[in-house]
């Protein structure tokens, strides 16, 4: 009896059957078509290269320029205010002091005419005290002393050149003359407030000034002195009593 065969049962649905591409695809042998396919460019020139222009610099820089301009400002600043508070600490500077002693009227004449013409001649006693004790202060070339009599140039005239040191009291007698013209009611209202005692009188001084720190000396200022003086007459030759004095100081640089 020969052998008998044996068929062994093989389940077809039971193997995987993956598709090999997703349904609805059109499979081709030379590639997938989703990809279009290369066509070659004979004869054709390739498209122009298209550069985008550089970008803009925006507004950082100025902000950068302003930032350091304003922080170079600021560090200057803090040194000279560290420089002046150091100068303040070393030196102590203190305002020197002015003030109109006594005045005397050498000369006073009137001629009358068109115009009416005055000339005058005071000797002025001026007081200048430095209190510093570590600066000294050069009198300098070209300063300018004047008396007013309501709003009227009555004489003038300039300080000596001098060094004042450290800690000085200095009395200067200067001589100030005039020659100027001046309206017809001057000797009437003289007259009037002789008769009362009460004459008021003004007196001007700038004075160009070199102040010395230890051994450096500064740069020319100019120091403004003005005081408001009430006399009691005015008579040549003779004592004028000074009833009211007030002066004051500041600095011109």
């Amino acid at each position: 009896m020969a052998d008998q065969q044996r068929v062994y049962p093989y389940d077809v649905e039971a193997r995987p059957t993956a598709p090999l591409a997703p349904r609805n695809a059109l499979i081709s042998e030379k590639g997938d078509p989703s990809t279009p396919p290369r066509i070659p460019s004979y004869g054709r020139r390739p498209p122009p290269l298209i550069f985008s222009p550089p970008p803009r610099r925006s507004s950082n820089c100025c902000c950068r320029c302003l930032c350091c301009f304003f922080c170079v400002l600021l560090v200057l600043a803090v040194a000279i205010a560290a420089a002046a508070f150091a100068i303040y600490l070393i030196f102590q500077p203190k305002l020197p002091d002015y003030s109109v002693d006594r005045l005397r009227l050498t000369a006073f004449q009137i001629t009358p005419g068109f115009p009416t013409t005055l000339y005058s001649q005071f000797v002025v006693t001026v007081t200048a005290t430095n209190p510093n004790k570590k600066i000294g202060i050069y009198y300098e070339s070209g300063s300018r002393l004047s008396v007013w009599y309501t709003n009227t140039s009555l004489s003038t005239g300039q300080l000596p050149v001098f060094y004042q040191g450290h800690r000085n009291t200095t009395v200067l007698n200067v001589v100030l003359t005039g020659q100027n013209e001046v309206g017809s009611g001057l000797q009437t209202a003289l007259a009037e407030q002789q008769q009362t005692g009460q004459i008021p009188l003004d007196f001007y001084a700038d004075v160009p000034v070199k102040v010395k720190l230890g051994s450096l000396k500064l740069r020319k200022v100019i120091f403004r002195v003005y005081c408001s003086l009430v006399v009691d007459s005015l008579t040549v030759d003779g004592r004028i009593g000074i009833k009211a004095n007030d002066c004051s100081f500041r600095l011109k640089l």
